[in-house]
């Protein structure tokens, strides 16, 4: 969707703020521009949509220059997002999410009503917020709006330049969290610019990590974790990278232990036999569908009755493909020494549990299979007893 050939911007001073760049982004890619400031991740950026012109070079959209092409148009074709938001403090956010169909032309009742709906999508609901103007909103109530109004006209391409960098770190999580859903349903091409590496893996499909005007290293999350291409990338992404790693490493059946498990409809009689015969000190309680529906010890069942009137409620639970990083909260928030892992596209149906030896060798996995270029589940780890 975006192809970059040598592209290259120097100003009249010297100055060079990217150098010889050339990369590719698909369609419905979402890729991270990340960098220390000055880098030439925002110019990168704003030559897309011909804000600044480059020096050198061709860009494509689409597989069309857009040196040929006339940069306002070209500009209502692609959602732009920024820090500030830049909002109209005079109109309603209403109208501020419908300014680009206006701008093409389309009639106020349709451009009011996809204004409509894209509030709804990001989580603002026009009943409420779309009579109310900028200065009446939060600042992360000001940015859903920006992206709103930057969707409005269902451009392609999306290019943000740091849109979450402005407000605190609760919510800018929350307004990351957002926006990936957002993305899982209307899958844009998105361009985003960020310094901050964490927030390049938690987003990026891929991620550019820059240096002085060049791209160091381009590929996934993961791999810019796990193999830094340069000392320069593995710097910049911290000695701390592998605990980084955790947030884009997804929990996999693979990575489960299989405990012991009871029915609902058990008689607590017994319990204690089954948690004796497999050396355990609880059981996973299921429902007749193979639901989870919570836990129970030995302790629990010293009475007469059915399992179901004794189980516990489950607390540290997480579906399948949640990240590596998740099941380590719960495990802290909860003080679990496992998490149950659920398949929600099941119904909710139980797979196995997490436990922190296993979250460990996950990661070890992960790390050894894109190193070798092996799935996971093809990768044997050494063990202290097997060095």
């Amino acid at each position: 969707m975006i192809r970059f050939e040598q592209v290259s911007k120097r100003y009249e001073d010297g100055t060079t703020a990217v150098d010889g760049l050339s990369f590719e982004v698909a369609e419905g890619e979402l890729v991270t521009l990340v960098g220390p400031s000055g880098c030439g991740k925002t110019t990168t950026m704003k030559m897309v949509n011909r804000l600044i012109e480059p020096t050198e070079g061709r860009i494509f959209l689409d597989g069309e220059d857009i040196a040929g092409v006339d940069p306002v148009e070209l500009r209502r074709r692609i959602g732009y997002v920024i820090q500030q938001v830049g909002l109209f403090p005079h109109k309603s956010v209403l109208d501020n999410t419908a300014t680009v169909p206006h701008l093409l032309g389309w009639k106020k009742a349709k451009a009011r009503a996809r204004a409509a709906e894209l509030l709804d999508l990001v989580g603002l609901d026009p009943a409420v917020f779309g009579d109310r103007y900028p200065e009446q909103l939060s600042g992360g109530q000001r940015q859903r709006v920006g992206v709103a109004r930057a969707l409005a006209a269902d451009p392609p391409v999306l290019l943000m330049d740091e849109p979450f960098g402005a407000v605190d770190p609760v919510v800018r999580e929350r307004l990351q969290s957002e926006f990936l859903r957002l993305q899982a349903a209307v899958h844009k091409t998105v361009l985003f610019v960020t310094h901050d590496i964490e927030e390049a893996v938690r987003l990026g499909d891929r991620i550019a990590v820059y240096g002085q005007g060049r791209i160091e290293q381009f590929d996934t999350p993961s791999t810019v974790l796990g193999s830094p291409a340069t000392p320069y990338v593995a710097d910049f992404v911290g000695a701390d990278r592998g605990l980084k790693r955790l947030s884009v490493t997804p929990i996999e059946p693979g990575d489960l232990e299989q405990p012991p498990v009871l029915r609902l409809d058990d008689p607590l009689s017994a319990v204690a036999d089954r948690l004796a015969a497999e050396d355990a000190r609880w059981a996973v309680v299921l429902d007749a569908e193979g639901a989870l529906r919570g836990w129970i010890g030995a302790e629990h069942a010293r009475a007469d009755g059915v399992v179901g009137d004794r189980v516990r409620r489950m607390e540290a639970w997480l579906p399948v493909g949640a990240t590596l990083k998740q099941a380590f909260s719960t495990m802290l928030q909860h003080d679990a020494g496992w998490i149950a892992v659920t398949d929600e596209s099941e119904g909710g149906a139980f797979l196995g549990v997490l436990t922190p030896a296993r979250l460990h060798e996950a990661l070890r996995r992960s790390t050894a299979a894109d190193a070798r270029d092996l799935a996971r589940a093809e990768v044997e780890l050494e063990t202290v007893n097997g060095v």
